[in-house]
């Protein structure tokens, strides 16, 4: 029997890593800087975070917050003031040190102007935000304050992969302060469920939803609440996180008011990001052996319509036929936005053309020729389907249903990521079972009672390379478990468990 041929080689079962890169380039996304361990991002894969960046801002600004900038460069003596938190990223942190560059005498140049200070370049933003904070506060009045950056950071990367994990990459950052504890705990459990539902609803990626235990949170906060999707090689990743900081990093930086008892209080605040990962997580949920397969609502082009004219009488005709085309798609919506269409006349061949669209994830190629324009119809096929599962359409039909069209390979796609999920997820009740669960390059996730003992999730990772991705919130973990998560014993001591955690190997 013939071995069928595929468009990315190798395939996600013989090279998932090695897959992953082939999908990134083929698709035309990145490509690695000549600077060590960056990345630039082409035209459609910044397209994608584009799509990302608009939607997660208007859900931000739905919900009272505001974007600001705040400076690339930080004082050294700003991070010292949190240890915790300096701790946390020290290893990871580029540092300026001078301000100018002179001629060595020998062709070169040498750093010269050596600053009094040095500046770290911004690994995330608490300690330089929380000194703007400062100013800002002075009464409970001016509190909530709510104000997100879209900004690049930098941490020093030692193995770096594309969009998953780079020394520079793109994020927002949200930074909140409040008046008092509850409200702040509220503002993290609030966005965490805008990221929750944004993975879900935008991106087609099921996440579970939980607190990190105590040793993973984020450096400096009290809790950390983070989603957890799994990856088609049934790996983890961490997509976002929304940190309660407590009264941590407002007493470091004096971040205080003058509350309605007339006495002066610290304030309780937040911080919450994504970054440009999501990119990486959207490609490893979704794409398959020919390529990026992309949710519609991420797509950057929902449709695209190729003219075939090389056994055409009037090639002009049938191009005049497709611009008409896209013109009455751009009229219609999806999703509240114009359907966005690419109109692909390149001299190419056709089988070239068509499997340079399939690795960019496009959701519905049109192909339109002669016979195709005489019948006023036209040959499409979906990306969620066989590239070779094509079937004719009239043309009115098809710009009659596109938009329903579009939204069942958006629900095709969360439904087969929920599934592929859930085949890969085991409820684990003994120790030997866990750790053959997780042998070699076996497992997935793992639903399995722990004590809270920091010291044996430590021994785990060490041993096993599988670490606690969240404590389930309630409700988080019942699909998966067939029932809700009930008290019971730890697999490693027998001591009583408050619930089951997700165990997992992760990115």
């Amino acid at each position: 029997m013939a071995k069928n041929k595929n468009a990315i080689s190798p395939t996600r079962a013989e090279d998932y890593p090695q897959w992953y890169q082939q999908v990134v380039r083929a698709a035309d996304l990145a490509e690695n800087s000549d600077v060590r361990g960056c990345m630039v991002i082409k035209p459609w894969g910044y397209a994608i975070w584009e799509l990302m960046q608009a939607d997660l801002d208007r859900r931000f600004k739905e919900t009272g917050h505001k974007n600001a900038y705040f400076p690339l460069f930080i004082p050294k003596s700003y991070l010292e003031k949190e240890a915790e938190h300096v701790e946390g990223f020290a290893k990871e942190c580029a540092v300026v040190t001078h301000h100018r560059l002179e001629d060595d005498g020998e062709g070169g140049l040498k750093p010269a102007g050596e600053l009094e200070e040095p500046l770290v370049v911004r690994p995330t933003s608490e300690t330089i935000i929380g000194a703007s904070f400062a100013k800002w506060v002075e009464s409970y009045r001016d509190l909530p304050l709510l104000i997100n950056q879209w900004a690049n950071v930098v941490r020093w990367e030692l193995r770096t992969r594309l969009f998953l994990r780079t020394a520079e990459f793109l994020w927002q950052e949200g930074h909140t302060a409040h008046a008092t504890e509850a409200e702040a705990i509220e503002e993290t459990q609030k966005m965490h469920g805008v990221y929750a539902d944004f993975a879900e609803s935008v991106m087609a990626m099921p996440v579970v939803k939980g607190a990190k235990p105590e040793h993973e949170r984020f450096p400096g906060a009290l809790d950390t609440l983070s989603i957890e999707s799994m990856m088609q090689d049934k790996k983890a990743l961490q997509a976002g996180t929304s940190h309660f900081l407590g009264q941590n990093f407002a007493k470091a930086q004096d971040i205080s008011f003058v509350g309605q008892d007339e006495k002066q209080h610290h304030a309780w605040t937040t911080s919450w990001g994504v970054s440009t990962r999501l990119v990486g997580g959207l490609i490893m949920t979704h794409s398959d052996d020919d390529g990026l397969v992309l949710p519609p609502k991420l797509a950057p082009a929902h449709v695209v319509i190729m003219p075939i004219t090389f056994k055409a009488d009037d090639p002009d005709a049938v191009i005049a036929y497709c611009e008409k085309l896209a013109t009455d798609l751009k009229a219609t919506t999806y999703d509240g936005q114009p359907v966005r269409v690419e109109l692909d006349a390149r001299d190419l061949r056709g089988g070239e053309k068509t499997w340079g669209w399939v690795k960019k994830g496009v959701p519905i190629r049109l192909e339109i020729g002669p016979r195709d324009m005489n019948d006023d119809s036209v040959f499409m096929a979906r990306r969620d389907q066989s590239p070779k599962d094509k079937q004719g359409v009239k043309r009115a039909d098809f710009l009659a249903n596109v938009a329903d069209t579009l939204q069942d390979i958006q629900d095709t796609l969360l439904e087969r990521a929920k599934t592929f999920r859930k085949e890969n997820s085991r409820v684990i009740n003994a120790k030997d079972k866990f750790e053959n669960y997780f042998k070699g390059d076996k497992g997935g996730f793992a639903l399995a009672h722990w004590n809270g003992d920091v010291e044996i999730a430590k021994k785990i990772q060490q041993d096993h390379a599988v670490t606690i991705r969240c404590i389930p919130q309630d409700g988080a973990i019942d699909d998966l478990l067939g029932g809700p998560n009930e008290p019971g014993k730890c697999i490693f001591t027998g001591e009583p468990s408050e619930r089951r955690v997700v165990w997992a190997k992760s990115y």
